[in-house]
Order: C-alpha cells, then structure tokens, then sequence
C-alpha cells in the first residue's frame, strides 16, 4: 500500500510540474492578434501611401469609393496630391522624393522608366486585362505601367431622333458608312461636324480621326508599327488614311463650313452642332467623354434617344487612351494597391464607380450608367485597344502631327507634311 502510495505521489508532482512549464491558456477577456488579411500584402494599418495624380472633384469621389474596400480592410492611409502640373511630378523626381504611386500618362513610363517598379512584381497579373490594353506600359520589356481609366475614341456621336426624322439608318459597315454620308450630301444635309481648335494642340481631334481610318484600312498591327517606327509616317497606308479625312474636312458640303470650319470650332462646340435644334450636322467623331459635353449643354436630352453612339464600322479593334498607374516603391502598400487594382475585386469596383472604362475584364457586366454600359460592351469586345500614336511616340512628335494636319487642311502639300511629320517620328525614336 505504501509502495502504490509513493507512485502515485511521484506522478503528482510530475503532472504539476507540467503544468507550471505549459503556457498559460488565454482567458475568455484576452484577445489573440489579429491575421492581416492576404489582401493586404503584408501592410499593417496605419501605413501610407502617397499618391500623385491630375483627377479633383467627382473624379476624385470616384476614386476614394474604389480605393475605400482597400483602406476598410488593411488600415491602409492614402495622402493623395492632386495637380495638373507634370512640372510638379518631375521636380519630385528629380529631388529624390517621387511619390509611392503616381497616376499619369503614358510618356512618363518610359521618361522613368530606371526609377519604376516591375507591375507583376508588385502582385499584378497581365492575364487580368483586355487584349492590347497593357501593351504601351511595357518599356524595353519591363511592365512598368498599369493602364487604369480608359476611354474609347473609335465612336461616332449622333441623334436617334434626328436620324429617325431624316429616315437614316446607323450603318453596320464601313462602305454603308459611306454610303450614308454620301446620301446626306445629296439630302442637301451636311454629315459631318469635325472642327478641331483646341489652342496649342489644335489638330489633335484629327489626328484621333487618321488613326480610326488607319484601324479600318491598314489594321491594328499597323498603327503599332508606326509607334514603333517600323512602318514610316509617310508610308502610303498613312496617305490613303488622310485623303480620306481631307474629302470630308475641307468640303463645306460634307463638314460645317468646309476647312474653316474644321480649323476654328473648337472640338466642344464641334460636338455640339449635331444636337442643336435645328442640327448643323448629323455625326462627329469624338471619344466617350462627349456624353458629358453634351449633357452639360443639353441636361434635358436623353442617352439612347436623345442622343447615342455607334463604334465606327469596319474598325480593327478600337483606339483609346489611359490614366497610368506607375510606383515608385515596392513597399508592401504599395503592393496591395498594385495587386487590388489587377484583381477581380478591383477591376468590380472600378466599373460599379463609374470612373469611365477599366481594362480589367472583371469590369465587364458591372458598369450601371447606359452609357458607360454600352461603351463596355464595346470595350471588351473589340480585337484590340491602340494607344493614341500622337501620346504613344515621345519628343516632340505629337506637336508635329497636330501641326501637320493643320497645314493639310489649310491647304498644305500632303506629301511634304507627312515627310515632316515622320522625320519627327524617327527621330523621337531614335532617342
């Protein structure tokens, strides 16, 4: 009995022994850490972000809805800098104290392109976006650029009801578009509204045009080429492209007041003579953001009836334009950010804000206004999205083209304007 005694008291001490070595347990008051969620990157709440980019007002609203999942869930602050200044970007550049993340355009990616991080080092996923769209923020094959807000250029802006009224049919081809601009003119109704003033960049509204004209004769792998410089501004395809453009905007049967008119309307007040009452013109070629320009004039006319759009037929893809995501750090905010805005959760929130297009295909079904709903369906449809040739070449050729199309409409030899212009071309390139 002694001997059961000691083993039992021998295992006592034991288990005591234990039990004073273990941990002791959590009580139901104490609360264990919390997880970061993966989302987060490994951000811990409270980190900055610094962000540089050229949106106020309602476009800033938009963005803050977006960004708003991202600074709920992490903790994440963002110090956002609002300015319209490049001067203000470059100057922090060149003191050494760039933003984390700037939001600009796309010659900035290559102008910073040894200070700028990789986007798929930073979370993001090429497989993410349409065909074509990331393509321009790939400098010297470093992913250096995420393209953001996007807006559609390859559109035709006209009135259902004065169409209806005329007895004319929104054409589904290129010849059909033709044939309808033609039908017009013989009508005694001018087709086409297609001034193009816009100050020190007057021309620019053209030179969208010649690129929609290279898209249906030449194709998209053509306009690539002539970023790229393969293919010469002068090269005949770009020719054909600008005789084109050159029968509707010097005739004042086909444009409002021929080629004086073309040089002094201003783009707005171009967009706008197609819904005057009574219309100057049935159609003009202009990107997604004439809605607005047409609302703010017209507030009682509707989208649909009123007023709508058709993507220019025969087109090989669409020409379009972005705001570019570009980080100076790789810090693990920064990642987050990158890696929200590429993914499915980021791509639905930038469409449910309405902050115009986004190339992340998570974007398709998801926009609520008629008229971003109808450019997304195009969007996400089209072959291919070009980048403006004009913001896509660096230097000064952009200045050279708007001033080339201004001397042709003005009368200038077309021959020695394109010479001009591509000798801009390559020797922006070469640089």
């Amino acid at each position: 009995m002694l001997r059961i005694w000691k083993i039992t008291a021998v295992l006592v001490l034991a288990a005591m022994a234990l039990a004073a070595c273990a941990a002791p347990a959590a009580t139901p008051t104490e609360e264990m850490p919390p997880e970061t969620p993966a989302m987060c990157m490994g951000a811990a709440s409270g980190d900055e972000i610094t962000m540089l980019y050229q949106w106020s007002g309602q476009e800033e609203e938009r963005l803050n809805q977006i960004l708003k999942p991202l600074a709920d869930t992490c903790g994440i602050v963002f110090k956002p800098e609002s300015t319209r200044d490049q001067a203000l970007l470059d100057t922090r550049v060149q003191a050494g104290t760039p933003p984390d993340i700037a939001f600009w355009n796309v010659t900035q990616l290559t102008q910073y392109q040894d200070l700028l991080k990789d986007m798929g080092s930073l979370g993001a996923s090429r497989d993410a976006y349409i065909p074509g769209a990331i393509d321009p923020g790939v400098i010297n094959d470093k992913w250096l650029g995420l393209p953001v807000k996007s807006d559609i250029k390859t559109i035709i802006w006209y009135s259902p009801v004065n169409f209806e009224a005329a007895g004319y049919t929104v054409p589904t081809t290129w010849d059909e578009l033709v044939a309808l601009v033609d039908k017009m003119v013989a009508d005694g109704n001018v087709p086409w509204s297609l001034g193009f003033e816009s100050g020190d960049a007057t021309g620019w509204t053209g030179t969208d045009f010649i690129q929609d004209l290279l898209l249906i004769q030449q194709g998209p792998a053509y306009v690539m080429n002539i970023i790229n410089g393969t293919v010469p501004y002068n090269d005949p395809g770009v020719k054909a492209a600008y005789e084109t453009y050159g029968k509707w905007a010097m005739d004042p049967a086909y444009t409002v007041s021929g080629a004086d008119g073309t040089l002094s309307t201003g783009f707005v007040d171009a967009v706008l003579k197609v819904f005057s009452d009574p219309p100057e013109a049935y159609m003009v070629k202009q990107s997604g953001f004439a809605g607005g320009e047409i609302v703010k004039q017209y507030p009682n006319l509707v989208f649909g009836t009123d007023y709508d759009f058709f993507v220019i037929p025969g087109a090989q893809g669409l020409q379009g334009g972005s705001d570019w995501m570009m980080a100076f750090s790789d810090k693990p905010a920064v990642k987050a950010l990158v890696s929200y805005l590429a993914s499915p959760e980021g791509g639905v929130a930038w469409a449910k804000a309405g902050f115009d297009l986004t190339p992340n295909k998570a974007g398709a079904g998801n926009y609520t206004d008629p008229s971003l709903v109808k450019k997304g369906e195009a969007f996400y449809a089209a072959q291919g999205f070009t980048p403006d040739i004009g913001d896509s070449i660096p230097g000064g050729f952009g200045s050279a083209e708007f001033t080339g199309i201004t001397d042709y409409v003005n009368g200038g030899d077309l021959d020695a304007i394109l010479a001009t212009i591509a000798s801009a071309q390559a020797e922006a390139l070469s640089q």
